[in-house]
């Protein structure tokens, strides 16, 4: 008995520490009064965005929405292991996969609904300037100075960066220079504040914060397409939240990810 409560306390204490770091968790399970907030957990790339959308969509219904903000595969392993929430809002389709392979979110509501473009970045008043292309020396550009990314073995960001560093020859030399991140806000904040020369964040990311320049975009063709697909969570009893989802799909929201870098699937232009 004793060992079970002391799991359960570690496991409330973590759960605790990311509603800290990225919003806030309702005091009870999962939205089901008709009052209660629509509770989103979203890819922190997305908070610009999402903040200013739901707020256009709380003002235009009276509702309220709660936002917990980390990386998609924090969240996805959090609502494996019972937290609650109603929306999960990921940055790639492998953590959306892994929720739905474990019972946590309702297929038949998941949908595709983003696509950004991952860029290299760097101090506002950097001097760095490549070309991504194949045989790029990323490593001479750092020098001494390392590369922000996200966890490149679970953060979409940091995988997504692994795999066009890959594919444009570089990552062997720029491999024991990474400064791995737990989300890609926090690699974008190593550049920002000059921790680090160089980064790699999504383009939305690099909307998002003007102490910071794009230094190049990653070819397209040089990682796995980044797309962004959210769905309504198992447990989810607050109808609320599919009048949400519904609305965030709409035109409507449209403007708001558009504003941040993001393009809205299904309306992409075409060449």
């Amino acid at each position: 008995m004793a060992h079970a409560i002391s799991t359960r306390r570690s496991w409330l204490a973590g759960l605790f520490g990311l509603a800290l770091a990225f919003g806030s968790f309702p005091a009870t399970g999962p939205a089901d009064a008709a009052d209660a907030p629509v509770v989103v957990f979203a890819a922190a790339s997305l908070k610009n965005a999402l903040d200013e959308a739901t707020a256009a969509w709380g003002k235009e219904t009276g509702k309220t929405v709660k936002i917990s903000y980390a990386g998609s595969n924090a969240l996805a392993k959090q609502l494996e292991s019972g937290a609650p929430a109603d929306l999960f809002f990921s940055a790639d389709l492998a953590w959306m996969d892994y929720a739905q392979k474990a019972g946590s979110i309702r297929p038949d509501t998941r949908v595709d609904l983003l696509r950004n473009a991952i860029v290299l970045i760097a101090p506002k008043d950097s001097t760095a300037a490549l070309d991504l292309k194949p045989g790029v020396d990323l490593a001479k550009e750092l020098g001494d100075g390392r590369l922000a990314m996200g966890n490149v073995d679970a953060v979409p960001a940091g995988k997504y960066g692994k795999a066009a560093l890959t594919n444009l020859g570089a990552w062997e030399a720029v491999k024991d220079k990474v400064a791995q991140a737990e989300n890609v806000r926090a690699a974008l904040l190593l550049v920002a504040r000059g921790e680090a020369p160089l980064g790699i964040v999504y383009a939305s990311d690099a909307v998002s914060d003007a102490s910071v320049k794009v230094v190049a975009t990653f070819p397209a063709d040089s990682h796995p397409p980044i797309v962004y697909p959210i769905a309504r969570t198992k447990d989810s009893a607050n109808e609320d939240a599919a009048r949400l989802l519904v609305w965030l799909r709409s035109p409507a929201a449209k403007p708001f990810f558009e504003k941040q870098g993001f393009s809205v699937v299904g309306s992409e232009k075409k060449s």
